[in-house]
């Protein structure tokens, strides 16, 4: 049986890649946009990224170019903005499509996961959020306008720390 972790990336970099390469983490996917009106979420990401990375978590961000072309950019240019813009350190991964028939196979796994309203299902816009346990399994998916640092993420991700992680 595969599971998340089986299923092949790519950096943004171009490297191949897993999210078996964070196994053990609780990690927030997230699929990004660089002109987008949420884009300033970015900030809270990168917020999130250094109060937990510590912790075991991480956030991982997954360009998409689907709503509205908002994220028309290079790879380059993608890596350029976060680093400079929002001092993104998370890992970034090719630009790929979240819904429709061109879905990346891991956006295929993640949409089958409810809301905190039960509704699973495509990917709304930019910046939706999954969280995804140390195990591999996805324990939480938040609507794009909910706000990375908002008290029902932030109570998600410290539920899924690994035990033994240093406060």
């Amino acid at each position: 049986m595969s599971t998340l972790y089986d299923i092949a990336l790519t950096t943004l970099a171009g490297d191949p890649a897993t999210l078996a390469d964070h196994r053990g983490k609780a990690l927030l996917l997230v699929n990004v946009a660089s002109k987008c009106g949420l884009t300033p979420q970015y900030a809270g990401l990168q917020r999130l990224q250094q109060r937990f990375a510590g912790r075991g978590f991480t956030v991982l961000g997954f360009p998409c170019n689907q709503f509205m072309g908002q994220e028309p950019g290079s790879a380059e240019e993608i890596q350029t903005f976060c680093s400079t813009t929002y001092g993104v350190d998370f890992p970034l991964f090719e630009k790929v499509e979240v819904n429709g028939a061109g879905r990346h196979p891991l956006f295929t796994e993640l949409t089958r996961s409810a809301d905190a309203e039960g509704e699973a299902g495509d990917v709304q816009w930019n910046f939706e959020k999954f969280l995804v346990s140390p195990q591999g399994e996805v324990v939480g998916r938040f609507r794009p306008r909910t706000e990375p640092e908002a008290d029902e993420v932030v109570a998600a991700i410290e539920a899924q720390l690994p035990q033994g992680a240093p406060a």
